[in-house]
């Protein structure tokens, strides 16, 4: 096993969804690979945890990343889960036909696995959890 594709991983991910048009037309450049110390106004995309497992086979070494990508209300709050699913729409589109060409290890395949939508503190603030999975090789 090894964890030298969660870098390169991560790094691929953000940069395709910054330059995604239709999730810029729903979030501007609100998308972090770390969370912001305040929340921006708005609705704004984060890179999340990530879970990583062997998956190597008798031809090359590999790994399994169960990530996530939250999409979440700002500060300022009051989007509704529409537009919040709206963005969720279209990260998942984005990431959907693959194409993410990592510094390291090769992506032998991606999939969206769920989403979870739910109000945080009090029912005041609102997420949507995407769950996707990536095969990477490592050659």
């Amino acid at each position: 096993m090894s964890y030298g594709a969660g870098v390169a991983l991560q790094a691929a991910v953000y940069q395709h969804l910054r330059a995604n048009v239709a999730l810029s037309d729903l979030v501007g450049d609100a998308i972090y690979d770390a969370m912001p110390v305040t929340a921006p106004s708005g609705i704004f995309v984060s890179l999340g945890p990530e879970d990583v497992a062997a998956a190597g086979d008798a031809t090359a070494r590999g790994s399994r990343h169960d990530f996530v990508i939250s999409v979440m209300e700002g500060s300022s709050g009051g989007a509704g889960f529409g537009a919040l699913k709206a963005a969720a729409v279209a990260v998942a589109d984005a990431l959907e036909p693959g194409g993410l060409v990592l510094s390291r290890g090769r992506l032998a395949g991606l999939w969206f696995l769920r989403a979870t939508a739910r109000r945080l503190k009090s029912g005041a603030v609102r997420q949507v959890d995407l769950t996707f999975r990536a095969r990477i090789d490592l050659i």
